[in-house]
């Protein structure tokens, strides 16, 4: 049982596996499968301020921040303890593309040489780390919500603005990474 645990599960298992989140929730608590309203649940119950952003009964959600530790849990668990100790397979043509950028790192999920505190203070870290997370958190509230909460939740529930914001995510990330990506790594 613990090979299973330690290899990659193909996606005709691990997603259904995270579509069936949305009817479990739906059906037994009535609720919304997201996790980026998990953020102003915490800052609401952490921040005592006076925002109209910020004033709500935050404690009706607190189940988010339940599954959101969960998550956060499950991720150190599997790191921690379900790892085969084998290297990250990654593909040699992505290795090839990294090559080119100065990116040698072959055995990390994150190349430090982009994600890494003395790569923040570069030009191409800054750009990756600042402005993308700002860029990313702008377009979630833009969009009101998340790429899980839009594309697994939204269009499950056959909403409309959840299939026009998965279809900008989308186009979004192939204008990131065929046109702005290549041009970011060179610098």
């Amino acid at each position: 049982m613990i090979q299973l645990l330690q290899q990659p599960w193909p996606w005709y298992v691990s997603g259904p596996l995270i579509g069936m989140m949305v009817p479990v929730l739906l059906v037994l608590g009535n609720k919304a499968f997201g996790i980026s309203s998990s953020l102003r649940h915490i800052c609401a119950a952490c921040l005592p301020t006076k925002l109209p952003f910020f004033a709500y009964n935050w404690k009706a959600e607190r189940w988010n921040l339940f599954f959101v530790g969960g998550v956060v849990a499950g991720g150190w668990i599997a790191a921690s303890f379900l790892t085969n100790g084998q290297p990250i397979a990654i593909n040699p043509t992505l290795l090839n593309s990294l090559n080119h950028y100065q990116i040698q790192e072959n055995n990390s999920m994150v190349p430090t040489a982009i994600f890494s505190w003395q790569s923040l203070f570069t030009l191409r870290g800054f750009m990756m780390m600042v402005v993308g997370g700002f860029l990313v958190g702008f377009g979630t509230r833009y969009a009101g919500g998340c790429t899980s909460g839009h594309a697994i939740n939204g269009l499950s529930n056959l909403q409309l603005p959840s299939l026009i914001a998965t279809i900008c995510f989308m186009i979004g990330g192939f204008i990131m990474a065929n046109l702005i990506l290549p041009f970011i790594l060179q610098l």
